[in-house]
Protein backbone atom coordinates (compact mmCIF):
# COMPACT_ATOMS: atom_id res chain seq x y z
CA UNK A 1 0.00 0.00 0.00
CA UNK A 2 1.47 3.47 -0.71
CA UNK A 3 0.95 6.38 1.90
CA UNK A 4 1.26 10.03 1.89
CA UNK A 5 2.11 12.60 3.89
CA UNK A 6 -0.62 15.92 4.24
CA UNK A 7 0.60 18.80 5.97
CA UNK A 8 -1.74 21.92 6.53
CA UNK A 9 -0.22 25.23 8.02
CA UNK A 10 -2.87 26.97 8.85
CA UNK A 11 -3.72 29.63 11.68
CA UNK A 12 -3.47 28.84 15.25
CA UNK A 13 -6.98 30.04 16.07
CA UNK A 14 -8.27 27.08 13.64
CA UNK A 15 -6.84 24.51 14.97
CA UNK A 16 -9.50 23.30 17.55
CA UNK A 17 -12.16 23.05 15.14
CA UNK A 18 -10.07 21.22 12.66
CA UNK A 19 -8.96 18.42 14.83
CA UNK A 20 -12.73 18.05 16.00
CA UNK A 21 -13.34 18.49 12.16
CA UNK A 22 -10.99 15.23 11.44
CA UNK A 23 -12.48 13.11 14.29
CA UNK A 24 -15.30 12.76 11.98
CA UNK A 25 -13.21 12.19 8.46
CA UNK A 26 -11.68 8.91 10.79
CA UNK A 27 -8.03 10.48 11.15
CA UNK A 28 -7.23 8.78 14.57
CA UNK A 29 -3.80 10.42 14.56
CA UNK A 30 -1.88 13.28 13.68
CA UNK A 31 0.98 15.62 15.01
CA UNK A 32 0.72 19.77 15.59
CA UNK A 33 3.79 21.62 16.25
CA UNK A 34 3.34 25.46 16.35
CA UNK A 35 5.63 27.74 13.71
CA UNK A 36 6.65 30.61 12.71
CA UNK A 37 6.23 31.46 8.94
CA UNK A 38 4.61 33.75 6.06
CA UNK A 39 3.30 32.93 2.86
CA UNK A 40 3.29 35.42 -0.35
CA UNK A 41 2.20 38.33 1.91
CA UNK A 42 5.00 38.84 3.75
CA UNK A 43 2.97 38.62 6.94
CA UNK A 44 0.68 41.17 6.17
CA UNK A 45 -2.01 41.09 7.98
CA UNK A 46 -5.21 41.91 6.35
CA UNK A 47 -6.47 45.02 7.80
CA UNK A 48 -2.91 46.27 6.91
CA UNK A 49 -3.32 48.79 3.64
CA UNK A 50 -0.12 48.07 2.38
CA UNK A 51 1.45 44.79 1.46
CA UNK A 52 5.15 44.44 3.28
CA UNK A 53 8.38 44.59 1.65
CA UNK A 54 10.32 42.92 4.90
CA UNK A 55 8.86 39.86 6.35
CA UNK A 56 6.98 39.55 9.46
CA UNK A 57 7.08 35.82 10.58
CA UNK A 58 3.40 34.86 11.86
CA UNK A 59 2.39 32.39 14.76
CA UNK A 60 0.90 28.92 12.70
CA UNK A 61 0.56 25.85 13.28
CA UNK A 62 1.35 22.75 11.40
CA UNK A 63 -0.68 19.59 11.38
CA UNK A 64 0.97 16.41 9.88
CA UNK A 65 -1.54 13.25 8.95
CA UNK A 66 0.26 10.39 7.18
CA UNK A 67 -2.57 8.35 5.52
CA UNK A 68 -2.79 5.79 2.49
CA UNK A 69 -2.91 7.83 -1.05
CA UNK A 70 -5.77 6.71 -2.18
CA UNK A 71 -8.01 8.47 0.62
CA UNK A 72 -5.82 12.03 0.08
CA UNK A 73 -7.89 13.61 -2.51
CA UNK A 74 -10.86 13.49 -0.45
CA UNK A 75 -8.77 14.76 2.54
CA UNK A 76 -7.54 17.29 0.45
CA UNK A 77 -11.17 18.57 -0.42
CA UNK A 78 -12.57 18.16 2.93
CA UNK A 79 -9.56 20.63 4.62
CA UNK A 80 -10.02 23.07 1.82
CA UNK A 81 -13.78 23.61 2.71
CA UNK A 82 -13.15 23.36 6.77
CA UNK A 83 -10.19 26.09 6.37
CA UNK A 84 -11.84 28.20 4.14
CA UNK A 85 -12.55 32.04 5.22
CA UNK A 86 -11.38 34.12 1.97
CA UNK A 87 -9.37 35.75 4.14
CA UNK A 88 -5.71 36.26 4.15
CA UNK A 89 -3.97 33.59 6.34
CA UNK A 90 -6.46 30.67 5.55
CA UNK A 91 -3.42 28.03 4.64
CA UNK A 92 -1.64 25.94 2.43
CA UNK A 93 -1.63 22.19 2.12
CA UNK A 94 1.75 20.41 1.46
CA UNK A 95 1.11 16.64 0.28
CA UNK A 96 4.61 14.26 -0.40
CA UNK A 97 5.19 10.33 -0.37
CA UNK A 98 5.83 8.32 2.62
CA UNK A 99 8.15 5.34 1.43
CA UNK A 100 7.75 3.15 4.94
CA UNK A 101 5.91 3.78 8.31
CA UNK A 102 7.16 1.60 11.39
CA UNK A 103 6.11 1.61 14.69
CA UNK A 104 8.86 1.14 16.62
CA UNK A 105 7.56 -0.35 20.18
CA UNK A 106 5.71 -3.11 17.94
CA UNK A 107 8.23 -3.51 15.11
CA UNK A 108 4.94 -3.19 12.74
CA UNK A 109 4.92 -1.57 9.37
CA UNK A 110 2.87 0.15 7.08
CA UNK A 111 -1.05 -0.10 7.49
CA UNK A 112 -0.24 -1.99 10.63
CA UNK A 113 1.69 0.68 11.93
CA UNK A 114 -1.11 3.40 11.53
CA UNK A 115 -3.86 1.39 13.08
CA UNK A 116 -4.78 1.66 17.01
CA UNK A 117 -4.19 -1.85 19.11
CA UNK A 118 -2.23 -4.54 19.15
CA UNK A 119 -3.11 -7.57 16.86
Amino acid sequence: MEFSRVEVITGISKITSLQKALGKFRISGMTVYQVLGCGVQHGTQEFEVEERKDIQLLPKEVVMIVLPKSEVKDLIEFLKKELYTGHIGDGKIFVSDITDIVRVRTGEEGMDALLTGER
